[in-house]
C-alpha cells in the first residue's frame, strides 16, 4: 500500500536515523503548512499547526504501521491540530475575521485594477468569496470538504484520516457543498 522508497525512509526514521526523519519532513511540509493554512487562514496559526504537527510525527512515528498511506496518517495529525486550534477559537469568538491581513497567500502586487483581465478579476473576487464562505462552514465540514474537494483525498482516505465512516464523509461533504453553493447563489444569479 505505501511506496517502497519511502517505507524504507520511514523505518530509517524510526529507528533514529536523523537525516532520513529530515527527509520526510522536508517531504511533507509544504503540504501540512498547505493544509493548515486552508483551514487557519493564518500563516502564524498554520506555521503553529505545522511545527506542532511534526512534534506529534517524531512522538508517535513509531506508532505507524505501514497499514495506510503515510499522507493519510500524517494528515490525521494535521487534522486533529487544527481542529484542537478551532476548539480553543471557538471558545474566544464565535467568527473569523477575514479582514486580517494573514489571509491570503502574499501575491505579486499589481499597479491598477484596470491592467488585470476582467477574468482574473472575477477570478480573484470568486475565491475570495469561495475562501470566505469555506470559513463559516463548521470544523467538521471544513475539513471534509478541504480533504476531499481541495487536497483531492479519496472518501476512503478521507475517512481513515477523519476517523469516520465513508457515509458520514458522503453526508458531511454533501451538506458542505450544499452550504457553499447556497453562500455562493448570489454571486452566480448577478
Amino acid at each position: 500500500m505505501i511506496e517502497a522508497k519511502e517505507l524504507e525512509l520511514i523505518e530509517k526514521a524510526k529507528s533514529g536515523d536523523k537525516k532520513s526523519l529530515s527527509d520526510l519532513v522536508t517531504k511533507y511540509e509544504k503540504t501540512v503548512f498547505s493544509f493548515a493554512f486552508k483551514v487557519c487562514r493564518n500563516r502564524d496559526k498554520a506555521e503553529n499547526t505545522m511545527q506542532e504537527t511534526f512534534i506529534s510525527v517524531i512522538k508517535s512515528l513509531h506508532q505507524f504501521d505501514g497499514n495506510s498511506k503515510f499522507s493519510t496518517w500524517l494528515y490525521r495529525i494535521v487534522v486533529n491540530h487544527c481542529l484542537m486550534l478551532a476548539r480553543s477559537e471557538s471558545r474566544h469568538s464565535q467568527f473569523h475575521s477575514f479582514d486580517d491581513d494573514d489571509t491570503s497567500i502574499e501575491e505579486p502586487a499589481v499597479e491598477h485594477w484596470t491592467d488585470l483581465p476582467a477574468e482574473k478579476v472575477l477570478n480573484d473576487e470568486l475565491k475570495t468569496l469561495m475562501d470566505n464562505a469555506i470559513q463559516k462552514l463548521g470544523p467538521e465540514y471544513r475539513m471534509v470538504f478541504l480533504l476531499r474537494d481541495v487536497e483531492g483525498l479519496s472518501t476512503q482516505e478521507t475517512a481513515d484520516t477523519l476517523a469516520l465512516s465513508i457515509s458520514a464523509v458522503k453526508s458531511r461533504l454533501h451538506r458542505a457543498r450544499f452550504f457553499l453553493r447556497n453562500e455562493l447563489r448570489t454571486y452566480f444569479e448577478k
